[in-house]
Parts: structure tokens; C-alpha cells; sequence
């Protein structure tokens, strides 16, 4: 039955009004979050109570959205402004860190450790709580004036291991085959596809590694927790450990509860038993401003984050899914912060394990233009290896942390080929072509003879001729020295500074030092860093700001990130290989690490 006039007209006016509601009710809501967000009443002698947790990644742009619904989201660049602002605040005189599993890797937790103590250089405690504690909490939580667990706690510094995945297996019971190529000895991230286990060389590489990364937690805890590195590391071999074990070796300062902790603390700062503890959330005290303390003022300072796999495009800014670095958004921050005259330097921070070799030149291309008119300094993360070294190797200075993962200067390409799952699947292939060369790609047929010969020559001439020249020319090196200390190979940031990949250590704030001191600002004065791009507003998110197509694109893919993050961690990790796999097939050349190192 065809609908009336009538009813059209009501239904319409009823949509309108519906929509007209919302966004009155999301105005309010804006409104109400403004003034309750607006900077909190801070008590004097407060302590500040700030959550260790979740994924961590270096930065999260600010989301109106997020604070209306009161989420709390947390990057590592702003669990250290809390810290460096508590450092200074007056009201502030303590910190409780609650470490509860946190994501990130080795550096960043040593980035943690650096801002705890450049906290504690204030004369105020700073104590850590944790009801389970691993490896990297306890690491972190050393640093603090005081650790505890809670009676039923437990301690599981059982040593560190490294784990690889290969999915030979796999491929074979589907009749997948890995056609690669690779450039260096310890180019291993297609083993990942044509092997079984590790090679001698990718077993090499993580041996070392774990020798450094077990040699300098040995150290951290040995000098902390004032024992001998063989008592701690028969201590590792002996764990793990319940609450009141940890406390009797002296690993812990105490089996308590969060209310014994806060007694504790209300003693030390003066409290009679009968007041009430100030404690301050972390999400409250986000809202006090850096500048009302007197920090972050001066000259401007360009922050430019080059986060996740590096990939041609736009970022993503990892609300549904893995960060990922574009080049067209990585290109036109270091263009704008470039041209920007009020910019006096810039700072490259990078946590990327690499990834399409094309998208990492035009990165490169961006900080050598930029460079040319102010200094570009890179601060390493977690990972700044393959193409994520390649974007940083020309800048005017380079820091890391001891634990970053950093080199493997080495590229590798190929193609999947399969014809065995085509045939199992009862799929059959045929090409028409025009040109020799023209099935290259072919996904139902390896390389033949000439092609591969022509595609490894392509690949040799990208490494020799573009990847290690660059690196050479940016670290003042000869060619043949970085392909001596390239060849794919990972290095930890303690072993790039001494094969001469990286200048100095320190986190983001030293990187900030060093390009304030590049740009010749007094020692003495105060900057003001601005992160490059801008943050879109919470109406250009709502609405876009691309054409149509576009933004429907990023509809379907947000909505397929939303669905692999509900699926299990390993599974995740096959589908992301299996999308690497995928995108060679193209042609892509992949400057990526050579496998995922995950040390736990």
C-alpha cells in the first residue's frame, strides 16, 4: 500500500526533529563535559594516583566524545606530562603508581623509569602498587621509592623469553607457497612463511638481544633493590614468588592493601590518623594544564608521531585497531611544521617496525627537505627498525632508548603463489598477456628464472642503491660499513650507539632537549611543543572532511578492525601476516623487521 502525504510529511518532520534532539542533547553534553573537565580543585597535600595500564602508544589525540562518556584512554606521552607536572605542583606531594599490565615494550618501560626519576629528583615519594607483577611491571616498578602487592598477590620475574611464529605449516596444509627474496643475512621476516623454526642467524640475533635486554634488568634490579646481580639473578631462577615470599627476599617492601598503602602514605605526609587522604585520579588531574604550572611555554617545538607500520595513505590514529603510519599524513606534518615559521625545530618520534619501502622514502624525502631549514631531531620508541630507521637516518640527531629495537637495514619482496589451494578449492586460472614479463605477478605460478632474476635484481638495486647510500650519507658512514652492520640485522638501542646508528639515549624529553639546543634556544628558557598535524576537531571526525568515497572506505575499514579486535591475540597476528603476504603479491617491497620480537 503506497503511503500517504500525510504520513510522509510526519515521518519527516519526525527525522528532523530526531536529529535536531541529538545534536541539541550532544551540545548539552558538550557543554556539561567542558565544565567538568574544566581544571579541578586541587587539594593541598594531595597524593596523585596514576594507572599504569592498557595498550600504551606514544600519543592518543584528544577526544571530546571520550570525556563526555568518561573513558580513559592513556598514551605514554601523557602518563609522563602527569608525571613532569606533579613533579612541580605544589599540591602535589606524592605519587601512587597502580601498575596493572601495561602494553608497550622494553622502552618505553625504560622511558617510565627515566620520568619516575626525574620525579623523585623533586625529594617527593613516588610508590608503586601492583596485584600481579611480570617482568616489565616489576622493571618499571623499581624505579619508585616503595613497591607493593597485596597479600594475595604474586611476583613472576621468571627470566625473560622471546618468541617467534612461522606459519610453513599452515601454508603447506593449504597449499600456499612463499616466493621471497630477501637482502641480508639477517633479513628473516619471510622465514616467518618458508620456514619451520628459527635460522641460525634469526637465533643469533635474539640471543643477543635477550643477553642485553637480561644483562641491563639484572643491572636495574640489582642496583634498586641493593643486591648483587647473582643474587638477583638466583632470585629469577627461583621465582615465582607469593606476596610474603617477595617481601622476605627483598624484592617487595611489603605485602599490603591499597587502604594499608594510603595509611602508610597519610603518615609520611603529615595526616593525623583521623583526616581523610587527598587522593588525586589521573583522570581528573589530565584536566590541569601544563601551562598553569608553567611548563610547555616558549618557543614552538614540533612533535610529529610516525606510530605503527608504515604503509602509503592517511595514519590511523588507532581508535579501532593498530596504529598505522601514512605517508601522506607523516609527509605533510614535516612539510607543515617545515614552512611553519613560528616552529623553531622539530621532533620525529618513531615507533614503527617498518613496512612498505616506498611510503619509507617518501618519509625520508620529507625529513631531508625539512632538515634543510631547521633540525630535525628523531626520538626512537619501541621500535624504529627497517623502514622505520630508514625515515629517521638523515635526521640531525638520533636517540633511543637502550632497549629500543632499532637497524635492520635490509628489505625483502615477493609473491604468494597459490595454485595447491586454487586446486583444492576446485579454482582454475588463466591469463592472456601482453608483454614478457607481463605474469609477473601471477599468483597461480612462482617467479620463473627470468623473472626472478629481474625482480632480485630490483630489489638489490633498492638496498644498494637507495636504503644503505642513505643511511650512510645521513650517519656520515661509508656504504660499505652500514652494509656491514645492515644485512637486516636488529640491534638493540645500546648496540646501534655502539655500531654508530644512534647518537645518544633518552626518551622523548631529551629529544625535545637536544632540538632546543640545535635551534639555539637559551638553556634556561622554557618550549612549547604543538603536535603536528592538529588533531581534527570533534565535527571533522563526525562529519569528514574527504570526499565520500573516501570516508566510506574508512567506514568499511574501521568496521573490519572493529571485528579483528575481537578476535584472539595470535589469530589477530596470522591475519595481520597474512595481509603482508596480500600486499607483496602487488609488488610491494617490505623494509619491515625481520620477525615480531615480543619478550616477555
Amino acid at each position: 500500500m503506497a503511503m500517504s502525504r500525510t504520513r510522509k510529511i510526519v515521518l519527516i518532520i519526525t527525522g528532523i526533529v530526531l536529529v535536531i534532539f541529538f545534536f541539541a542533547a550532544l551540545g548539552i553534553a558538550m557543554l556539561f563535559a567542558a565544565f567538568r573537565h574544566s581544571e579541578p580543585a586541587i587539594a593541598d597535600n594531595s597524593v596523585l594516583v596514576l594507572r599504569v595500564s592498557g595498550s600504551l602508544p606514544d600519543y592518543v589525540p584528544e577526544n571530546p566524545v571520550r570525556k563526555i562518556f568518561g573513558s580513559d584512554d592513556q598514551s605514554l606521552t601523557g602518563l609522563l606530562v602527569q608525571l613532569k607536572k606533579a613533579k612541580v605542583d605544589r599540591r602535589i606531594r606524592a605519587v601512587l603508581l597502580d601498575i596493572d599490565m601495561p602494553g608497550g615494550g622494553w622502552a618505553k618501560a625504560d622511558e617510565i623509569r627515566d620520568a619516575i626519576a626525574d620525579f623523585r629528583s623533586s625529594g617527593k615519594p613516588i610508590y608503586a602498587y601492583m596485584e600481579l607483577g611480570f617482568n616489565r611491571e616489576y622493571y618499571i616498578a623499581t624505579a619508585c621509592d616503595r613497591i607493593y602487592i597485596p597479600p594475595v598477590g604474586d611476583l613472576f620475574i621468571n627470566g625473560l623469553a622471546a618468541e617467534a611464529m612461522f606459519f610453513r605449516g599452515s601454508l603447506d596444509k593449504l597449499g600456499i607457497q612463499a616466493d621471497v627474496f630477501q637482502i641480508g643475512k639477517y633479513k628473516n621476516a619471510p622465514d616467518m612463511f618458508t620456514r619451520k623454526n628459527m635460522s641460525d642467524a634469526q637465533r643469533e640475533v635474539i640471543n643477543s638481544i635477550l643477553d642485553d635486554y637480561f644483562g641491563r634488568y639484572v643491572s636495574a634490579v640489582a642496583e634498586t633493590r641493593h643486591k648483587s646481580p647473582d643474587e638477583v639473578r638466583s632470585l629469577i631462577d627461583s621465582a615465582p614468588f607469593n606476596a610474603r615470599q617477595a617481601q622476605d627476599t627483598g624484592l617487595m617492601d611489603g605485602a599490603k592493601y591499597r587502604s594499608e598503602i594510603e595509611d602508610e602514605l597519610k603518615q609520611q605526609l603529615g595526616y593525623k590518623p583521623s583526616d581523610h587522604l587527598h587522593l588525586v585520579k589521573g583522570s581528573d588531574y589530565r584536566e590541569v594544564s601544563p601551562e598553569s604550572l608553567g611548563l610547555n611555554t616558549g618557543e614552538r617545538i614540533a612533535i610529529i608521531y610516525a606510530s605503527g607500520e608504515i604503509d602509503s595513505g592517511r595514519s590511523n590514529d588507532g581508535l579501532l585497531g593498530e596504529q598505522t603510519a601514512g605517508s601522506d599524513t607523516v609527509v605533510k606534518a614535516l612539510n607543515d611544521a617545515r614552512d611553519d615559521r613560528t616552529v623553531k625545530a622539530i621532533v620525529l618520534r618513531v615507533d614503527s617496525p617498518g613496512g612498505s619501502s616506498y611510503a619509507s622514502d617518501l618519509i625520508w624525502h620529507a625529513v631531508e627537505e625539512a632538515r634543510q631549514k631547521k633540525p630535525v631531531v628523531v626520538s626512537m620508541s619501541d621500535l624504529a627498525a627497517s623502514g622505520g630507521y630508514y625515515i629517521s637516518c638523515n635526521a640531525s640527531r638520533i636517540v633511543a632508548e637502550p632497549s629500543t629495537i632499532t637497524g635492520s637495514i635490509g628489505i625483502f619482496a615477493g609473491k604468494p603463489v597459490m595454485k595447491g589451494f586454487y586446486d583444492w578449492l576446485g579454482i582454475s586460472n588463466e591469463y592472456v598477456m601482453r608483454g614478457k614479463n607481463a605474469g609477473m605477478f601471477r599468483e597461480t605460478e612462482p617467479f620463473s628464472t627470468d623473472e626472478r632474476a629481474r625482480f632480485e635484481d630490483l630489489i638489490r638495486r633498492t638496498y644498494y642503491e637507495d636504503f644503505v647510500p642513505k643511511v650512510a650519507k645521513g650517519r656520515n658512514k661509508n656504504p660499505e660499513y652500514i652494509d656491514s652492520v645492515g644485512q637486516g640485522r636488529v640491534w638493540t638501542g645500546a648496540q646501534g650507539q655502539s655500531n654508530g646508528l644512534v647518537d645518544e639515549f633518552g626518551g622523548l624529553d631529551r629529544a625535545v632537549e637536544i632540538a632546543k639546543q640545535l635551534a639555539g634556544i637559551p638553556a634556561q628558557k622554557s618550549v612549547h611543543r604543538v603536535v603536528f598535524p592538529y588533531p581534527r576537531t570533534f565535527f571533522e571526525r563526525l562529519f569528514g572532511n574527504d570526499d565520500e568515497e573516501e570516508n566510506g572506505a574508512n567506514v568499511h575499514v574501521q568496521q573490519q578492525r572493529a571485528a579483528i579486535a575481537a578476535l584472539p591475540e595470535d589469530v589477530q597476528r596470522s591475519l595481520r601476516y597474512a595481509a603482508m603476504l596480500d600486499r607483496m603479491k602487488r609488488g610491494d617491497m617490505m623494509a619491515l623487521m625481520p620477525f615480531e620480537l615480543r619478550i616477555r
